[in-house]
């Protein structure tokens, strides 16, 4: 192209192309220079940590121990695969991970879609719903133990007051333990739930609902075709997170139970917690987390796989 006098455009000069590149680059150090700060506690405090938990499990790292810790291999893996007690213990674990995530996931959607209608106090209602989330699980652990009390707790007292009987210990019995762990785990995690699956719901369009509506949809088909396709990334997240989360439990179960009776309530993270800080067994205990995050990380790459595929497939 040329200008109205015949004459060429000037070009742009070489150099300051030069420049701007070299002004990106120092934008990008400014970029680095800036996530430092949030990098490096991840490093020192996650990253690091679970490198060294990798390493331990392949020793006979034991507390108290006089002798040199020692490289022993695959030993620890080998054992922990052949321990009945952990097998009992994962098991029990996932009970309680898909036990407390599924009633979770129902209660929240549910709690969310209510607390997403014009209600009047709408707002004192979702303040409340988040309480429990507030709350230290230290703190939600005692509170439950004293709902749970066999002779002063508010559960059986109801019970009594019905006629059902009352006095049952429900943390000590093997029949009542998991499930009224269970309860409590599900009470606990439920708000964070409801306020991702609210989040995504207050994002959906209003219009989609409307047009919906004016079709003649009734309130099932507008939740199955408009509000569940724009809500199922939220909840796969969700859902996902859950999973580990509940999986990884500790504070929770070990203030109600501490792991009793007789096991049944025994996490495979309290099961690694009581080999290392109990017996002293650092190397074993060690090479069971690694256990559990391998198996639980192929778990949820295969849910999650299933779950993608499936929403490409609709």
């Amino acid at each position: 192209m040329t200008s109205v006098t015949g004459a060429p455009p000037p070009r742009r000069p070489a150099g300051r192309r030069r420049g701007d590149g070299g002004s990106r680059r120092t934008v990008d150090h400014g970029a680095w220079f800036l996530v430092l700060p949030a990098l490096i506690p991840v490093l020192v405090l996650s990253v690091g940590p679970l490198l060294h938990g990798i390493l331990l499990a392949f020793t006979d790292a034991q507390s108290g121990r006089t002798e040199p810790t020692e490289w022993i291999g695959g030993l620890n893996f080998r054992d922990v695969l052949h321990d009945r007690l952990f097998r009992e213990s994962f098991r029990i674990g996932l009970v309680w991970a898909v036990g407390v995530t599924v009633p979770q996931f129902l209660l929240a959607l549910g709690l969310a879609l209510l607390l997403n209608q014009e209600l009047r106090l709408r707002w004192l209602a979702r303040a409340l719903a988040i309480i429990p989330w507030a709350m230290p699980e230290v703190v939600v652990g005692v509170m439950w133990r004293l709902v749970y009390h066999p002779d002063a707790g508010i559960l059986n007292e109801t019970l009594r007051d019905l006629g059902f009987g009352g006095g049952r210990d429900w943390l000590s019995l093997l029949t009542t333990a998991l499930p009224a762990v269970i309860v409590v785990g599900v009470w606990a995690g439920m708000p964070q739930t409801t306020v991702a699956l609210l989040a995504g719901l207050q994002n959906t369009p209003r219009e989609l609902h409307e047009a919906a509506a004016v079709d003649g949809a009734g309130a099932w088909r507008r939740f199955r075709t408009v509000t569940w396709p724009a809500l199922r990334p939220v909840a796969l997240a969700i859902t996902a997170l859950n999973l580990i989360w509940n999986f990884n439990a500790f504070a929770l179960v070990y203030v109600l139970t501490s792991g009793g009776p007789g096991g049944r309530t025994r996490l495979p993270m309290l099961f690694a917690y009581e080999e290392a800080f109990r017996y002293g067994q650092f190397g074993y205990a060690a090479a069971m987390g690694c256990v559990m995050v391998a198996v639980i990380s192929i778990a949820l790459a295969v849910f999650l796989a299933g779950r993608l595929r499936g929403g490409d497939d609709t």
